[in-house]
């Protein structure tokens, strides 16, 4: 699938910004729009590293904030991964969306978030901000869980799970979820548990290969 088959299905400032460096869909970002990632369709996507999962999310935040008129949240599980998601989609998408970053004192509601289209913050910065009654969460539309299968983590995993339950009660399952991992035990049953299609692929841009170091010799296998 080519980026000029959906050029009528996203935003003209999106397909801008695609159009230099994309011509061809990856294989997971061509299932995702196939299930539904352009009509508002949960998802949730396991795909291997560096196999174009980001930018499945960046085409249904933006989309979803240009055409909706609706905020954006991608949450992260790391404050170093926050600040690298934020200077990337800034530098991607800044000109023509408000990006923010919102990871620091636990304390606040942020209300300087209203003026922002998309949010990129961690787990306990988003339960923090829901517990302070930030007002402009009922205007989110969009919610990306990046290293979804960290809701095993005995430490994030009850955090993950309960903002997920209390974002689609808060908002009425009117949002688009979107799950991205490399690595999930049991995929078909937590997309069922978003309510979220499943979207599960194997192409990398690099193969791997498993070898065993013995001496100075490694024996690919």
């Amino acid at each position: 699938m080519k980026l000029d088959d959906v050029k009528d299905k996203i935003p003209g400032p999106l397909y801008n910004s695609l159009v230099p460096d994309i011509d061809k869909f990856r294989p997971c970002q061509e299932k995702a729009i196939k299930k539904g990632l352009l009509d508002r369709k949960n998802l949730l996507v396991c795909t291997p590293t560096a196999s174009g999962k980001t930018l499945v999310a960046e085409m249904a935040m933006i989309k979803n904030i240009l055409d909706e008129k609706k905020k954006a949240i991608y949450i992260v599980p790391l404050k170093a991964l926050a600040n690298e998601k934020f200077k990337e989609f800034k530098k991607k998408y800044g000109l023509y969306i408000k990006v923010a970053l919102s990871i620091g004192d636990l304390d606040s509601a942020d209300p300087y978030l209203e003026q922002y289209d998309l949010i990129v913050c961690t787990a306990e910065k988003l339960d923090s901000l829901i517990r302070h009654h930030a007002p402009w969460l009922g205007k989110v539309g969009t919610v990306i869980i990046d290293e979804i299968h960290l809701m095993d983590s005995p430490g994030r995993g009850p955090t993950l799970e309960i903002l997920i339950t209390i974002l689609r009660e808060l908002l009425e399952n009117k949002i688009q979820l979107i799950g991205l991992s490399a690595t999930i035990g049991n995929p078909k049953e937590l997309s069922e548990w978003l309510d979220a299609n499943l979207i599960i692929d194997n192409w990398r841009p690099v193969k791997l290969h498993k070898g065993v170091y013995d001496g100075e010799k490694i024996e690919i296998k």
